[in-house]
């Protein structure tokens, strides 16, 4: 038979580190740009992020504490997802630093703020994709006895999409082009998307 490691999370995993994020991996990784109220820009990545529905285009992100990010959403009510790649790896986790408030992650990372459309946060310049999003809900998460967790959920509307044309093949978006970064557990795992590694497979008609 084979031999199964099973446990109870309130109790404890009992192993070197918790397996939970490497099993659930690898996690698209929103990172997440944000002006406050004052217009002091924030940019951070949340490996807790994905989209959530087509039409309208949903995504979200989840914020373990009240961070910055967070708080600017719930002021302004609009934030940017820009997507992170494999070039890009060092300055997405130069972003993840816990920095004072009124620090710009942007000149931090060495990043350029490119103006968006539709909101007011900006987008990263040197990412080939950003979405720019309105917030529609904004929930804090609760355990099964319904008490509050230090987490909360951010969901926003994408308003506006802009691609790098160098992506677009024939109208068909390339992902293994975009090199986008993937989050695995551990302390710094991560994971690249290899063209080698694609396989096809449809729906039961």
């Amino acid at each position: 038979m084979t031999a199964i490691h099973s446990y109870d999370p309130k109790a404890g995993h009992g192993l070197r580190h918790d397996p939970l994020n490497a099993i659930v991996a690898p996690r698209p990784i929103g990172w997440i740009s944000t002006v406050d109220a004052a217009g002091v820009r924030n940019l951070a990545p949340y490996s807790f992020f994905n989209l959530f529905n087509y039409k309208p285009p949903i995504i979200g992100f989840c914020s373990t504490g009240w961070k910055d990010s967070v708080r600017n959403v719930e002021q302004t009510g609009q934030f940017v997802w820009n997507l992170a790649t494999r070039p890009l790896a060092q300055a997405v986790n130069a972003t993840s630093a816990i920095v004072p408030d009124h620090v710009d992650e942007f000149a931090l990372a060495g990043l350029t703020a490119a103006p968006s459309q539709r909101v007011a946060a900006p987008r990263v310049a040197e990412s080939p994709v950003a979405f720019e999003c309105r917030l529609t809900q904004m929930i804090r998460l609760t355990n099964i006895e319904g008490a509050p967790v230090d987490a909360w959920l951010t969901l926003g509307e994408v308003v506006m999409v802009h691609i790098d044309q160098a992506l677009l093949v024939d109208g068909v978006y390339d992902t293994v082009a975009a090199e986008p970064i993937l989050r695995g557990g551990g302390a710094g795992d991560y994971f690249g998307v290899d063209e080698a590694e694609k396989f096809q497979m449809f729906r039961p008609s």
